[in-house]
């Protein structure tokens, strides 16, 4: 029976491995991108759809799930440099036939996200009261961050460890079942909600639990869905912490954490000189407009996702042309989507902030930022899809540089300097500096990332 099995796995195995390395590229990309569009969109209207019930509260509870986020972030990171470093590594593997090491990078990257998130829990609840007020939390809002967070971190281990199922199935080429534990989720929270927080009067503390429920559901169905097919089946007993999986993981996923922390900082650095340049409007301008790029961003990133696979998989395989092939293809339909969403949008500016917001002062903020970022909103498509490239293929520092780019080398000095030059002008166009100098920092990394590919290229 267990041969008959075996046999069964490694005939799918062996369909996986065609359909990844003779699949026309553009199909293939285009079958792998869809399901993750669809996850990152849901997502981000997810996490719209929870602010709006907890609107629904009071002021004090908005600001409290608002200050909270940050944990959750911290949350998400440590799964995304997890799934990321452990995913890269597995898809890499595969790509080179080696499915004995694949299986322990699985378990490996498993085990150590729910350590982490254990850990993080624990300590977390053990330092609510200062997490609290080192998140910002004033003493009318403290009882209902608490009651937020408490939630929140119980459900720390299982929130990072799905995060790495999902990347991990999605790397083996598995964004359709991927998609369906990510949007399971989703859509359970979304009916949660508002049963929790109004029709058991459990309020905040509902939409917490409603988050947490939900994020285990996702867990099991996509832990069910390491054992459906060729996937790489989870077994705890095949973790092995080494110092060489240890640094695979560290190389593949430092990209996605230095990228989640830096915009956390960069964020708040911009939200803090808005303040004190302008005030509430300032603050409340360039925030729309950071929701706005987004969402927009949400469909670039899921479009990104599905080419980390095809770059990861491929490389592994020793195919660099289809490597290459699938990054031009993403660049070229991922810059015209944008520039069709820039032109849209600067024509439209003043009508998209006063949707979010109708202030006259806020809309005339956030229209010239918005403005401003579209000018280069384009050349995000190049930016991204290198530093995605990069780090699915194992190039950990290069990918590390341009992750930390645009938030860190550039836009968290670009702030500061030019609002400090220029005032409020100065903050308005200091994204789409950053945005242009990331562009230019990127196209000599990727070359130089080319030239080592032609190099060990043996393909006619």
């Amino acid at each position: 029976m267990k041969e008959k099995q075996q046999s069964s796995a490694d005939e799918a195995r062996t369909k996986r491995y065609i359909y990844m390395t003779e699949t026309p590229v553009p199909k293939l990309v285009c079958e792998l991108s869809v399901p993750t569009i669809i996850s990152m969109l849901v997502s981000s209207l997810y996490n719209m759809a929870d602010t709006f019930f907890v609107g629904r509260i009071s002021t004090a509870a908005t600001a409290a799930v608002g200050i909270s986020f940050s944990v959750m972030s911290i949350i998400q990171a440590l799964g995304f440099f997890c799934g990321h470093g452990s995913g890269n590594y597995v898809s890499r593997k595969l790509g080179a036939g080696d499915t004995s090491e694949a299986s322990e990078m699985a378990a490996t990257g498993f085990v150590l996200s729910f350590l982490l998130g254990l850990t993080f829990s624990v300590t977390g609840l053990l330092l609510l009261d200062p997490l609290v007020r080192l998140l910002g939390a004033t003493d009318t809002i403290i009882p209902d961050a608490k009651a937020y967070l408490r939630f929140i971190l119980i459900g720390a281990p299982f929130m990072c460890s799905q995060l790495v199922i999902n990347n991990q199935l999605r790397f083996q080429g598995s964004a359709a079942y991927a998609m369906v534990g990510l949007v399971s989720g989703a859509v359970i929270n979304i009916g949660l909600d508002p049963i929790f927080i109004f029709r058991l009067h459990m309020g905040v503390a509902g939409a917490a639990l409603a988050t947490i429920l939900s994020q285990l559901i996702s867990f099991c169905i996509l832990f069910i869905g390491t054992y459906q097919g060729p996937n790489i089946h989870l077994h705890i007993k095949n973790a092995r912490f080494t110092r060489h999986y240890f640094l695979e993981i560290v190389n593949g996923g430092f990209p996605s954490l230095a990228r989640q922390g830096l915009n956390a900082v960069s964020t708040m650095v911009l939200n803090t000189t808005a303040g004190l340049i302008g005030g509430e409007a300032a603050i409340a301008g360039m925030s729309v407009v950071t929701r706005v790029m987004m969402l927009s961003y949400a469909a670039l990133i899921g479009f990104g996702q599905g080419f980390q696979p095809v770059v990861s998989f491929n490389y592994g395989a020793g195919l660099y042309r289809r490597v290459k092939d699938a990054f031009w293809f993403c660049v070229k339909y991922g810059t015209i989507l944008l520039s069709i969403f820039a032109v849209v949008s600067l024509g439209f500016a003043p009508v998209i902030i006063r949707f979010f917001r109708d202030d006259p002062d806020v809309v005339a903020i956030g229209t010239v930022a918005l403005r401003f970022q579209n000018l280069v909103f384009p050349l995000a498509a190049t930016s991204v899809m290198s530093s995605m490239m990069l780090q699915s293929s194992g190039s950990g520092v290069k990918a590390s540089i341009l992750s930390a780019a645009r938030s860190g080398l550039f836009l968290i000095p670009f702030v500061l300097i030019f609002s400090h030059f220029f005032g409020m002008l100065g903050l308005e166009f200091s994204q789409a500096v950053a945005d242009a100098c990331t562009f230019l920092i990127t196209i000599p990394i990727t070359i130089s990332f080319f030239q080592e590919m032609d190099q060990k290229s043996t393909e006619p």
